[in-house]
């Protein structure tokens, strides 16, 4: 049947073009007669119901014009039968709560008390999120709701919305360019059929503003005819969940209410949501301008943070949506940093020899029991709930020093809004009486020792986006100290944690000019998410700590960065890593774009620049990365990543093989030693011919590889694996799984993760592929002269397993151990290994490489103007500058003389001291990183034929022949300069002189290299 409908005119503000059923008097006799089919109700019972619902619930034309005879008939009935629940259960008011679901949307009917969150009951918006908004693929869905006011059969007033949810119906020439904004190319055939020409050009403006963005972008408009304030909100849909019900607990918050509400998808990958709100009559906020102003400013918390345990405590108004989302900050810190070792454990490391294998893995076991037994996450979540007020007091205190309008000197005070009144009511506690109150309040000294660990952070916290009015993350600057020094004795220079909906992440650096990785940490499982979320921040210590002792040889010191995803979130990294971005950049520019990035208060008062690179999971996004700097104007944004494609400027590592020119040096300097020849050494490598490290291995090496374990499972074949196959699957970047079985020895073989109960050669019964995989560089039936590992989770051999890196007779499997993959082996076992005879060269001198390569990238980017660098370092199709292919060459080969300066500094060390080469590792970075920092803040640096020798020397041949040095010392920050004069210095010294040098040797060194470089210059 065709039903008629035309449009009446467009009220001010007005969404879309709204429909008058001109035939619904026939349909509503049709829904009559269909019911009384059924015979249930008297023919005047039925008739009065069904006026009833047609005439008198206020239901808006669209719901009868859309449904069927029969789906109206079935609400008819079901608000009937609502009734007779209502009388029966004794309710004095009539509760309605209809729905119907199809392939091609759905409807929902529910009674709505005004400006009010309910916890229970049919919760329809959140149904609407979970199962049709939130929803990613091609099937995406537009909503419109309204609210009606109706009368019960006793004349009382009823509330209804309805809820019409629509599949989005688009042309098959629609743009999926995430850039477009011509709504006419993006919109949904059932938007662009209805929405008015004003809502064609206020959403098209928005979407404009939204795509150049990473959160939300916000606008408001006045209707005159109503009173009421329209918010309209543009984001990318994929970057958020459950926001349209989340936006509902907002505003109800602030005593205001919806009338209609539209949510419509496009097809560029944006969403646009429009709200009309009004204020309730019995509200007790000061007036509706202030309540949309703070709802304004407060979308993008609900944005960042739509849905967490905590969420109660704000739909019962006990805390605002800024105190839910602070309370949320605290509780992760808490849980990460809440001292868990306490005083035995230190007494106990005293007592014990950590060098003694026994004591170390005793105490490493007991660090672990105390931190996943003492404080889990759910008793810290129920300690604060228990104390809302507490944490109240405790949101003040940290507002009354990160609120702008508490902030520094010199800093215009913000508007009065309802967030500031309400922090501002509570008392100004000091941080000594605030610590009284929680002793008085909490009941044990667990809730003690939780509030305790909150004023810490509150205390630590350097400078904050929390009161940004858009962001996409929360991130905190914090001063380290707070760090236990017994778990942390490497002193932090600086840190960042980072939260959002998908993920927490922490970005940690050991000195002010750094650089490292920024890492995804996925898990499989709600256990492993567990055990990760206790390891994290060890996690990220340790790796920049690594970074730090192998960035010897450059200005930077080390810095790495962690992205934890949330159980639930494990497809969501990109998105991840892109909030974590742009948060950690909300702190190192200064806001200067009022109602979108605003001046915070900076407690560090310093500049800072942080440079980030590739690493598990992140590295197909440094493209992203700094042309998003870029977008956000950071005057650093050219040098901000490294391993950028070279459209970008970048070099990347596994194109050009830059990490692995440092470990094959330490191969081929132990082969050299001993007198090997390397067609004749057999290796064992983890890490496979689709990673970088593991192809690049495989390209470069000229041994006998028995042994290869990727992702895929284990590849192994004592005769030597076939060559020329894993070269193919190397430049193909492909695992073993594809590797032709049929080029194995009878004695080889292949096992997949996915593979159960495989028969190897020997007998062997392999009953998990995934569990044989895991553990192939431990079985005691395989060995080789060399291990590489290449790949790899940390600590993959520990005190724990390191006695089946030895056969069943006791002898070592490996002879030798060049350790490529960060973290491989723990401290504890490489010092084991080397006791008993196993020569081994660690990860932070081995694997240097790359961050060697990186940091004469950030070099060039900051030496080189825009035009420059986008003229010699940017490759454009198959065209590559000559400048750009003699800078990698040049790289390359200052990659290969560091690693062989340091492997013969190492090897001459140990054979003068007998001390580990694991140890001597350490304590040569140690010993340059300490020397560079001495020298930067010397007289030495004042000496500018000195500062001019040093920079010549350092500096590639290719960029002095474009640049003079006195450009480039014009263009490259101080203290980058500061730091490549006593890097550079301090590396040549003590690799010369060895770990005994002098004062007397370092004179010495100096007079030499000065009386050298004059003599070449003349």
């Amino acid at each position: 049947m065709i039903r008629r409908a035309t449009s009446k005119p467009v009220d001010n503000g007005e969404d879309l073009v709204q429909p008058v059923f001109q035939d619904k008097e026939v349909q509503m006799q049709k829904v009559v007669e269909h019911i009384q089919k059924i015979g249930f109700l008297t023919p005047e019972k039925c008739l009065a119901e069904v006026s009833w619902f047609y005439n008198t619930l206020g239901i808006e034309d669209i719901f009868f014009l859309n449904e069927s005879v029969e789906t109206i008939a079935e609400f008819v009935m079901s608000t009937y039968a609502a009734k007779i629940l209502s009388f029966t259960g004794g309710k004095k008011q009539l509760q309605i709560s209809l729905e119907h679901e199809t392939e091609y949307g759905a409807i929902f009917l529910a009674d709505s008390p005004p400006g009010l969150s309910v916890e229970t009951g049919p919760q329809i918006e959140q149904k609407i999120d979970r199962n049709y908004l939130d929803k990613h693929g091609s099937d995406l869905y537009r909503v419109e709701t309204y609210r009606s006011r109706g009368v019960s059969d006793k004349g009382e007033e009823i509330n209804l919305r309805c809820y019409f949810v629509e599949h989005c119906k688009f042309a098959p020439d629609c743009s999926t360019d995430p850039m477009e904004t011509d709504i006419k190319k993006i919109g949904s055939k059932n938007f662009l059929e209805r929405a008015s020409a004003n809502t064609l050009q206020v959403y098209e403006n928005l979407i404009k503003k939204a795509v150049n963005r990473t959160g939300p972008v916000i606008d408001q408009i006045e209707v005159e005819a109503t009173g009421e304030r329209r918010l309209i909100i543009a984001y990318r849909h994929k970057e958020t969940h459950s926001f349209f019900s989340a936006l509902s607990d907002l505003y109800h918050f602030y005593d205001c209410y919806s009338t209609k509400k539209y949510v419509e998808h496009f097809s560029n990958g944006m969403a646009v949501i429009s709200i009309y709100l009004q204020q309730l009559q019995e509200s007790k906020k000061l007036n509706m301008s202030l309540a949309i102003y703070q709802i304004m400013k407060e979308v993008s918390l609900v944005y960042l943070l739509p849905t967490s345990p905590l969420q109660p405590l704000f739909l019962q108004k006990v805390w605002s949506a800024q105190e839910a989302a602070y309370a949320y900050s605290a509780w992760k810190f808490v849980e990460h940093f809440l001292n868990r070792l306490g005083l035995e454990y230190v007494v106990l490391s005293k007592l014990l020899d950590q060098n003694n294998d026994a004591h170390a893995g005793l105490l490493s076991k007991i660090k672990t029991r105390l931190r996943t037994d003492t404080f889990h996450s759910s008793e810290i979540l129920k300690i604060l709930t228990k104390y809302p007020e507490l944490v109240r007091v405790l949101f003040s205190n940290f507002a009354s020093m990160h609120h702008v309008s508490h902030g520094s000197v010199g800093l215009t005070n913000s508007k009065r809004t309802l967030s500031t009144q309400r922090f501002e009511s509570m008392a100004n506690y000091s941080p000594q009486e605030i610590l009284d109150l929680i002793k008085y309040t909490t009941a044990n000294q667990n809730e003690l020792k939780v509030f305790e660990a909150i004023l810490t952070f509150n205390q630590h916290i350097l400078k904050t986006n929390f009161f940004q009015p858009t962001k996409v993350a929360i991130s905190y600057r914090l001063d380290p100290k707070f760090l236990n020094p017994v778990e942390y004795p490497q002193e932090v220079y600086g840190m960042f944690f980072v939260i959002g909906s998908e993920f927490r992440g922490f970005h940690v650096r050991f000195a002010d000019v750094a650089r490292g990785g920024i890492r995804i940490v996925r898990s499989v499982n709600a256990d492993v998410y567990q055990r990760n979320t206790i390891s994290l921040f060890d996690e990220n210590y340790n790796l920049a700590l690594t970074q730090q002792r192998k960035n010897k040889d450059i200005p930077e010191g080390g810095s790495k960065g962690t992205i934890l995803l949330d159980v639930d979130a494990q497809d969501k990294s990109d998105v991840a890593f892109r909030k974590y971005v742009d948060g950690v950049l909300d702190l190192l520019l200064v806001g200067a774009s009022p109602g979108i990035k605003e001046t915070i208060v900076d407690k560090y008062g310093k500049e800072e620049i942080l440079f980030f690179g590739p690493d598990e999971g992140t590295a197909h996004l440094m493209d992203w990365a700094s042309n998003h700097a870029r977008k956000r104007n950071a005057p650093f944004w050219k040098a901000f990543t490294t391993g950028k494609s070279p459209e970008f400027g970048g070099i990347p590592h596994d194109r050009y093989g830059m990490t692995t020119r440092s470990v094959h040096q330490y191969v081929l300097g132990i082969m050299n030693k001993l007198g090997l020849k390397e067609e004749e050494c057999t290796k064992f490598q983890t890490g496979g011919p689709d990673g970088d490290l593991g192809s690049n291995e495989i390209l470069i090496s000229n041994d006998k590889t028995v042994a290869i374990v990727d992702g895929s499972g284990v590849l192994y074949d004592p005769a030597g694996i076939h060559r020329q196959e894993l070269t193919r699957l190397a430049r193909a970047r492909k695992m073993i799984n594809n590797f032709d079985t049929s080029l194995l020895s009878p004695q080889g073989y292949r096992v997949l993760v996915e593979e159960k109960n495989v028969n190897l050669p020997d007998g062997t019964l392999v009953e998990s592929g995934m569990q044989f995989r895991n553990e192939f560089h431990l079985n005691q039936s395989t060995s080789a002269t060399f291990l590489v590992p290449c790949g790899g989770r940390p600590e993959a051999v520990n005190l724990n397993n390191i006695d089946r890196m030895f056969d069943k007779d006791g002898n070592p499997r490996f002879k030798y151990i060049v350790e490529g993959a960060n973290l491989f082996i723990t401290q504890q076992a490489r010092l084991s290994l080397e006791a008993k005879g196993i020569t081994l060269y660690k990860d932070a001198s081995a694997n240097k490489g790359g961050v060697t390569s990186s940091s004469l990238e950030v070099f060039a980017a900051l030496a080189l103007n825009d035009t420059e660098f986008q003229e010699h370092m940017c490759v454009k199709g198959d065209v590559v500058p000559k400048f750009y292919a003699d800078y990698v060459a040049e790289v390359q080969q200052i990659i290969e003389r560091n690693a062989a300066n340091e492997f013969e500094c190492i090897h001459r060390e140990h054979v003068r001291t007998g001390l580990p080469r694991s140890t001597l590792s350490d304590h040569i970075s140690i010993k340059i990183v300490q020397l560079a920092a001495e020298i930067e803040k010397s007289p030495l640096w004042d000496n500018e034929e000195l500062r001019e020798l040093i920079f010549d020397e350092y500096t590639p041949n290719v960029l002095l022949d474009l640049l003079d040095l006195k450009t480039i010392a014009q263009r490259v920050p101080d203290s980058y300069l500061r730091a490549i004069f006593g890097a550079f210095l301090s590396s040549r010294y003590v690799y010369q002189y060895g770990m005994d040098a002098s004062p007397f040797t370092f004179f010495e060194y100096m007079q030499g290299y000065l009386a050298r470089k004059r003599q070449q210059r003349h």
